[in-house]
């Protein structure tokens, strides 16, 4: 046997040297995600099984059912359910391993092309090894994760797409090196190729690779632009050659399908604390059964011998022989009484779910036409949960808005631009007292006329024509400002057939800063690795490309360094307080005039950037650039390295202006989160803005109104100390206005004979108030620490809005596990982009948006949705109904399973507790799996207490969830205590009916067989009538199961005693044919359903919850409009008593920055990517209203400079839409066209007449 092999700690390849590199023992391409063999299949999956405690309980019953000295039942009883739970659970997990085995026989057998004593041979992908050179072609997968060498491009570039990685399918770039590209397709000088590779060792993190390679004596930086994964197709690309680095399960996309963390339901934590105490219960029942037996056997049965002997194994003394008897007894009504532990119930649940799972992706109403994407469950364990959500932690950025840009504003040398002034005064108008009609003519008429531009774009809408007088008029710093927004950039152009110019870019704030440029009259045309082409007012301009400093999270800027008619010059962008601290001296007076533009730009919920530049001599370019080299072929803190080296050149800036950029929010929002916090969820928004800009987000979507009692608390600290004082001070508000009762009480005092919706609103959730806060990341560095998070959450847990602004992608995730920490309550988190994915692995549940960020967030997510709005529906009407039906399910189940096994325990007390069973042994096998289950079944699936649209109206009919009041662990004493009560009842009412009965002749007739028969009836018959009076939504499906249940008992029943013989022939028939058959069956159904009937009426009359004022008023049709009732409020003009600041959220990925420099590129771009698109956003079409100039995928929609007054998506609208309306008017609730009382838009439900 070998040495264990060491964990690897970095990578150490020869290309085409196998030996070499078989020392290190590296993995070979094969792979394998399958679990069994058709050997290990039935061991293994029983072992796995029979790790779950209900499978191993009802094994080791079955054990003891074997033994003759202590079974009054035939296993048939516990085998029957079990081999069934067992199979059908062998059956999924065997149909899942299948597909997995077809998957990796599809991919290890797949074909690929590896060079082999310098000749190209086909193998299959499982014989491919780390070090092989191997040739890729258009549209196939990529075999293994690979060092790309050469490209039929010249410039060294391929094109790649992604989906089985990210999902995304927009097409990535990867360039190689020149001096391994000049190996083109030689296979003689690429089967020579000995390139040293030393890298890092086998990792998950798909975006970053570090290594070098050493080849003909020169050591080149290794990046992840010069890697393609095993998982990407190769795409608009002939051919291109690679070596391979990491194969098999080292492969990043093997390295990233390890296990999903298991998420688990507060139902599924209570259920198992429940079935824990049933057991102790059972065994309570069967130790007094145990006692009450040692008792009976020493008083009568030891006299009693002559009729019922003693086992032999029994001994012959009275103390000594009850001891043995009663000991035996114990594990005898341990086997009777054990249908009191359900093991049908998981199998139910499981069914349960998946059905509501479905639910979801077939609802109509969460079908999102604009982007073709329905909602999709992707989990079936946790629909019930979504009715129970208590905190929301929801990215803005795409999530809350569009992340789609439009050009609003600008600030150039202290001047601001994009209002529209009053030429008499000079001043901005203010467009509030305008007329719908009036302000469209006005800003028509205002709108500013670019044709003279051969490249502007038709849809790109200004309206301060000043700014392009001063263009015309060639303002040198407007010049400059425009050439930075031309140049300081990571987008592609590309040209479409017909010969117009589109861009694709990494974010949609770049391409909406270039397209700005572009319609202002300096175009940026072409770009290769070395240069950079713009039209500047027609005249072309190729600026030599010298380094591109990308943009990162960290980082919050980007810059590049350019050189044109000998000068070189570095242009940045970003952050202002990034671009502010990197300024040279005496700039104070513009600088506080910019400082108060961009105060201005985030009162009105802008994004904005800085701008600055900075002139480099030959030299100080030289000496920084030999630094950098060192940087970049570092193989420790490569990164870290290169940040110090950026900014050794980014500083003495000199400021240029700043750029303001409207993301509009999403259709529905405001509403949604409106209601969402009239249902009593409390959201917190997680964003990369600033505060200020953040806060006045918050205004336009109701997530901050001027109804509540404070202002904001603003936590800003920037030391622990001041954090610490600002939370004290803040919790002391709260606690002054909760002591001096300016928190209202919940109103709920409603007289049934009153009822109306004024009165409906006040319960249901039209409350104003509530506290908000809104904390900055580096405050909340400090109140995430140990000794500062309970003071944090302590102001945070009564505020019913928490805006976190600047955090970083592991700030989110450490939120939430703070609230998962010390709040029992149910997280939900959701987002669209890669930045979100840690917080929504960390909350409770995880939705995933389609948005124009990729769909990392979805492939981690639990559901995905296409529009924050949907998530109204999710939870208020989706996740309700699933909470409310899993309750009813769980409380009827356990009712029934009670009422069925108690039996048994009230028999013992007249059978000398011997453990004979009351019913027959085939009845007791099938009764939760054939007389029973369809009716809750079909109850589970279909039931509803309200309809859709009052779900909306209303949304505090919510709250139950909050509580668990369906079901916890009082409503399960209920449920058990009813079955127990019926249990009784349904032995007690036959015994006296059926004891010493005679016929018309004197004969006897009620012997044990025809006495369990009956009782066996009125069981089944009084269950199933508990299920048809717990329903309150009737389909056909439910009167198909409920009634014909009654009727397959029968037949059944019949069935199986007339043509197998069973031991009760006869008996029920005998039963039947007596009139008193007829009178105790009714008479034990009254008795047990007319109280739970009157009770029920009591409740409703008397003490009506909020769910029963609700089905009132659906019944009497009542309710005709929301009315005023919980419409959102519009837009507040009201503001943070803070000094408001500009807001500028950063992107969330990587530019195109290294790319561009590593190589030749872009020079035939256009032919290669934009080829046959249509003009969408990221493959979703713009709605024309919104679209202004994005004709291509990342591309963002109208740029254009607004008054501050109205945003911009307002704007277009009125622009370009003739209504009979003559004012704005506020957002209003989204009723349901259809009408008051729909049925839910599900297939194949019909309702019954």
């Amino acid at each position: 046997m070998g040495p264990k092999k060491q964990k690897e700690t970095q990578r150490d390849i020869i290309a085409n040297n196998q030996q070499y590199n078989n020392r290190f023992n590296y993995a070979n391409n094969f792979i394998k995600t399958s679990k069994y063999t058709l050997l290990t299949f039935i061991p293994l999956n029983l072992f796995e099984q029979f790790q779950r405690a209900a499978n191993f309980y009802f094994l080791c019953l079955l054990i003891l059912q074997l033994i003759p000295e202590i079974t009054s039942l035939t296993p048939v009883t516990t085998a029957v359910p079990l081999v069934g739970v067992l199979t059908l659970t062998a059956i999924k997990y065997a149909y899942d391993d299948v597909s997995r085995h077809r998957t990796d026989r599809t991919v290890n057998n797949r074909k690929s092309q590896v060079l082999r004593k310098g000749y190209l041979v086909e193998e299959k992908w499982h014989r491919v090894q780390v070090g092989d050179v191997i040739r890729m072609e258009n549209n196939s997968f990529i075999a293994a994760d690979i060092l790309l060498l050469s490209s039929h491009n010249p410039n060294g570039l391929c094109y790649i797409e992604t989906a089985e990685l990210d999902g995304e399918t927009n097409l990535k770039v990867k360039q190689c090196l020149d001096s391994t590209n000049a190996l083109g397709e030689d296979e003689k000088s690429l089967s020579q190729f000995n390139g040293h590779i030393v890298c890092e060792p086998p990792n998950n993190n798909l975006s970053k690779f570090e290594g070098t390679l050493t080849y003909n004596g020169h050591k080149y930086s290794l990046d992840n632009e010069k890697v393609i994964l095993r998982g990407a197709m190769l795409r608009n690309t002939p051919w291109c050659y690679g070596v391979v680095l990491f194969a098999g399960k080292d492969t990043k996309l093997m390295q990233n399908s390890g296990k999903t963390k298991f998420k688990r339901t507060s139902i599924d934590k209570l259920l198992n604390f429940i079935i824990l105490g049933i057991v102790i219960f059972l065994l309570c029942m069967c130790l007094f059964c145990t006692v009450a037996c040692g008792i009976w056997e020493s008083m009568i049965g030891y006299y009693f011998q002559s009729y019922l002997p003693w086992d032999t194994v029994v001994p012959v003394e009275p103390v000594a022989g009850a001891t043995v008897i009663s000991l035996l007894v114990f594990f005898s009504y341990a086997i009777v009484l054990n249908t009191v532990v359900p093991i049908s119930l998981y199998v139910s649940v499981e069914v349960i779910r998946l059905f509501l799972s479905k639910l979801i992706d077939w609802d109509k109403e969460m079908y999102d036409v604009t982007s073709n994407t329905a909602a999709k469950a992707r989990t079936t364990t946790l629909n019930e949960e979504l009715g129970q959500i208590q905190y929301i932690f929801s990215d803005k950025t795409g999530t809350l808005t569009q992340n789609i840009m439009t050009f609003n504003k600008c600030s150039i040398n202290g001047r601001s631009y994009g209002d529209i002034i009053d030429e008499s005064t000079g001043e901005p108008i203010e467009l509030d007292e305008f007329s719908f009609h009036r302000l469209a003519r006005f800003l028509h008429s205002k709108k500013v006329d670019f044709t003279f531009n051969h490249f502007y774009e038709p849809t790109f809408e200004f309206y301060d024509q000043n700014l392009l007088n001063e263009v015309k008029a060639g303002n040198p710093d407007t010049h400059m400002f425009y050439r930075l927004l031309a140049l300081c950039h990571t987008v592609m152009p590309e040209y479409g057939p017909d010969g117009s110019l589109e861009y694709q870019a990494q974010s949609p704030d770049e391409n909406a800063l270039v397209s700005a440029a572009r319609n202002f009259g300096f175009v940026f045309t072409e770009r290769t690795s070395r240069t950079i082409t713009i039209q500047a007012l027609g005249i072309s301009e190729v600026y030599e490309l010298l380094c591109i400093l990308d943009f990162n999270n960290v980082r919050k800027r980007m810059s590049v360094i350019v050189k044109y008619e000998g000068r070189i010059r570095l242009y940045c962008k970003g952050a202002d307080n990034v671009i502010f601290e990197r300024l040279r001296p005496n700039q104070e007076e513009i600088r506080t005039r910019t400082q108060e533009q961009l105060d201005k730009f985030a009162s009105e919920g802008l994004r904005t950037l800085c701008l600055g530049v900075k002139d480099l001599t030959q030299q100080q370019f030289d000496d920084w650039k030999t630094e950098h080299h060192k940087a970049a072929l570092a193989m420790e803190n490569r990164d870290d390295k290169l940040d110090e080296v950026y900014n050794i050149v980014e500083k003495d800036l000199t400021l240029l202006g700043a750029t303001a950029i409207e993301d509009k929010l999403q259709d529905g929002v405001a509403q949604t989160i409106a209601n969402l916090q009239m249902a009593g969820i409390k959201l917190w928004v997680l964003t990369g803005d600033k505060q200020e800009t953040a806060i006045n987000i918050g205004y336009s979507c109701n997530l901050l109104s001027d109804d509540m009692w404070e202002e904001p608390y603003i936590v800003d600290g920037h030391t622990y100390e001041e954090v610490m004082k600002q939370l004290i001070a803040h919790r002391r508000s709260i606690d002054n206005h909760i002591t001096v009762g300016k928190i209202p009480r919940a109103r709920d005092d409603i007289s049934m004979r009153t009822f109306s919706e004024g009165s409906l609103a006040e319960t249901l959730g039209d409350q104003q108030g509530g506290f908000a806060m809104v904390i900055n990341g580096h405050s909340l560095v400090h109140a995430l620490t140990p000794d500062m998070e309970l003071a944090f959450l302590g102001v945070a847990e009564h505020c019913t809005s928490v805006i976190c602004c600047r955090v970083t992608p592991l700030q989110k995730a450490l939120v939430v596990e703070l609230v998962k920490k010390y709040k029992d309550a149910v997280s939900l988190a959701i987002g669209d982009g890669a930045n979100d994915v840690s917080m929504i692995k960390a909350a409770d549940i995880g939705v995933g948006i389609s948005g124009q960020e990729g769909m990392q967030a979805v492939l981690a997510s639990d559901y995905s949705i296409a529009q924050f709005r949907y998530l109204e529906r999710l939870l208020l009407v989706h996740g309700r109904w699933s909470y409310y039906r899993m309750c009813k399910f769980l409380r009827y189940f356990f009712y029934k399973n009670f009422a069925f096994t108690l039996c048994h325990f009230w028999y013992a007390f007249f059978c000398g507790f011997s453990a004979q069973t009351l019913l027959e042994a085939g009845f007791i096998a099938v009764y939760n799996l054939f007389y029973t289950s369809l009716p809750v079944l079909a109850m589970a699936y279909f039931d509803q207490d309200v309809e859709p649209v009052f779900a909306h109206k209303y949304p505090n009919l919510y709250y139950p969830g909050h509580k668990s009041l369906f079901f916890n662990y009082r409503q399960f004493t209920i449920s058990a205590l009813q079955g127990f009560v019926t249990s009784m009842v349904l032995f007690m009412i036959p015994m006296g009916a059926y004891h010493d009965k005679t016929d018309d002749y004197g004969l006897v007739l009620a012997d044990h067989y025809l006495f369990g028969s009956v009782v066996a009836t009125i069981l089944v018959i009084v269950v199933t009538a508990q299920v048809a009076l717990d329903t309150c939504y009737w389909t056909v499906w439910n009167h198909i199961t409920i009634w014909g249940s009654l009727i397959f008992y029968f037949l059944l029943t019949f069935f199986y005693n007339y043509v197998f013989k069973g031991q009760h022939i006869g008996s029920l028939a005998t039963a039947m044919a007596d009139t008193t058959f007829w009178f105790t069956t009714l008479l034990t159904t009254v008795v047990l359903l007319l109280p739970v009937v009157a009770w029920r009426f009591y409740k409703v009359d008397v003490h009506p919850t909020l769910t029963d004022k609700a089905k009132l008023v659906q019944r009497n049709a009542r309710i005709r409009n929301k009315g005023e009732s919980g419409l959102p409020r519009p837009f507040s003009g009201r503001r943070s008593r803070r000094s408001v600041r500009s807001g500028y959220a950063f992107a969330h990925t990587e530019g195109f920055g290294r790319l561009i420099t590593s190589g030749r590129i872009m020079r035939d771009v256009g032919g290669t990517m934009g080829g046959g698109r249509g003009k969408v956003h990221n493959g979703i079409p713009v709605p024309r209203p919104y679209n202004n100039n994005s004709n291509a995928v990342g591309k963002t929609s109208s740029s254009t400079f607004l008054p501050h007054t109205l945003s911009k998506s307002k704007l277009a609208f009125m622009s370009t839409t003739k209504a009979s309306s003559t004012a704005l008017t506020p957002p209003q609730p989204q009723e349901n066209h259809q009408g008051e009382f729909n049925t839910p838009n599900y297939p194949g439900i019909p309702l019954a007449d």
